[in-house]
């Protein structure tokens, strides 16, 4: 008995109460991180801001200067399905607002070509929708699922609506999925890509929309070491400067699972789910993430405009960027000068969003 008290004094309970001092530690860091709410960017956000149906946005509150850009980009961190459905009306809104039928993908021109062969058919082929999405695995493994086989279908739907010349076009702009020793970056590979397809079909004075993961969306460079994604690299162009006019529409969550499907290297959970990674932490923070929660209700989900008239996200930094804790890596601003409508210009937060789930 006197060895198990000498136990449990000196060896169990230090170590205990170094746990619970580094729980502590690790939860007080993470608070003073994420800040607490700013008036100021409260009453802004409170008049600037749209509640979105799940299942039938109308993104009414876009001002007019927003449909005159070339490139629009919507961005996620991969796994949520309300991404998908976004994704899919804010593509069709764009079409049907702006004539917009070019949607720029994060996969490669073999697995586009094949989605298209898919769009165009007046029959939905089912069987090679599936061998696309199945093949999406290859390069994310969190945007393969069910969601995206069905988000594909009801736009293969509504392009049997359009006038022949009128039809929408998926463009592959990443590596070849089975490209193992590229030679330049995926964010320089997808830049060339899309510049050589736009000479190519001459395509100078069309619009363009595509998903992208979050960094490949920002439009400055980031991290200490100053990387430049993809979007950054489209505004520092001179190639193509009607292509420097790009607005970046970033989904942020709280309260909501995402999508972990067995990885290499990567454990996941049995349900393949993980609740968890939201925005207020315990592992991703965005500072600025409860000016959002304060003007919004659980399970909903609103777009916020960041840069119309005497927003204070033109002269901060609230919002602008992710910390991560523990693994992944960091996408913040690099220096002092960058405020947070140099990186993207609208928020969408998605409060209660379900997982993405497995292919059927």
């Amino acid at each position: 008995m006197k060895i198990l008290k000498f136990i449990f004094k000196f060896i169990l309970l230090p170590f205990i109460l170094l746990n619970v001092l580094g729980v502590i530690f690790f939860t007080v860091k993470n608070k003073i991180y994420l800040a607490g709410e700013d008036q100021t960017h409260v009453n802004y956000l409170t008049k600037n801001m749209e509640t979105l149906d799940r299942t039938n946005a109308t993104f009414s509150t876009f001002d007019s200067a927003f449909y005159n850009n070339s490139v629009f980009i919507l961005s996620e961190n991969h796994g949520y399905a309300d991404v998908q459905n976004v994704d899919e009306q804010l593509f069709i809104h764009l079409n049907k607002k702006t004539g917009l039928r070019f949607y720029i993908a994060e996969m490669d021109s073999l697995r586009a070509n094949r989605l298209n062969v898919f769009l165009k058919n007046p029959v939905a082929d089912l069987a090679l929708l599936k061998s696309v999405v199945k093949d999406i695995a290859i390069r994310i493994p969190q945007q393969s699922s069910q969601q995206l086989y069905e988000k594909w279908l009801h736009i293969h739907a509504y392009n049997q609506q359009l006038a022949a010349n009128a039809k929408v076009e998926v463009l592959g702009l990443d590596q070849n999925f089975e490209e193992t020793n590229a030679k330049i970056g995926r964010d320089s590979s997808m830049l060339l890509n899309f510049f050589s397809m736009v000479e190519k079909r001459g395509l100078r004075n069309e619009k363009f929309y595509g998903l992208f993961g979050y960094f490949h969306s920002m439009q400055q460079g980031v991290t200490e070491k100053i990387r430049y994604p993809f979007a950054a690299k489209l505004r520092r162009n001179t190639a193509f400067p009607q292509l420097q006019d790009v607005q970046t529409i970033a989904c942020l969550t709280l309260e909501s699972e995402m999508y972990l499907p067995p990885t290499e290297g990567m454990p996941t959970p049995p349900d393949q789910k993980l609740a968890y990674l939201n925005a207020d932490g315990p592992v991703v923070l965005v500072k600025g993430i409860n000016d959002l929660k304060a003007v919004t209700q659980p399970n909903s989900m609103t777009i916020f405009h960041l840069n119309n008239a005497n927003s204070p996200f033109k002269n901060s930094q609230r919002l602008a960027g992710v910390k991560v804790n523990l693994f992944g890596d960091e996408v913040l601003p690099n220096n002092e000068s960058q405020v947070t409508t140099d990186f993207f210009q609208h928020v969408i937060l998605l409060r209660g969003s379900k997982s993405l789930s497995p292919l059927k």
